[in-house]
């Protein structure tokens, strides 16, 4: 069994900054790409950030310049740096990892992390 678990979701002010923390857990061979997307109330959920085991980070122009994607590989764990936050950026923010459990690949999702933008 592996488990996805999202941190660091909350209130924050126009401007301001956030970090979110996503831990991946159980039953782990071995982790191939890791991402954020986020889901806004009465939208589609969208793709935020994507990042490939020893790839490059890719964004959508939306976020691009002030969301940062990371990965500590030791820690099963990534993170999304939020600057220059927007009252259009809140959603809900869900963790995504393709993970290898040893006997196959899926995707794996974490039960997301609401974020709020507002003064």
């Amino acid at each position: 069994q592996v488990q996805l678990v999202e941190s660091g979701g909350g209130l924050v002010q126009p401007g301001g900054s956030r970090r979110l923390s996503c831990a991946a857990s159980g039953s782990i061979f071995s982790i191939y790409a890791m991402g954020w997307y986020r889901q806004a109330p009465g939208k589609q959920r969208e793709l935020v950030a994507s990042l490939p085991s020893g790839g490059s980070a890719t964004y959508p122009e939306s976020v691009k310049g002030r969301f940062t994607v990371s990965r500590d590989n030791a820690k099963n764990t990534v993170y999304l740096q939020m600057n220059n936050l927007k009252p259009e950026d809140t959603a809900i923010y869900f963790c995504v990892a393709d993970i290898n459990n040893g006997r196959y690949v899926s995707r794996y999702w974490g039960q997301g992390t609401q974020v709020t933008v507002s003064s």
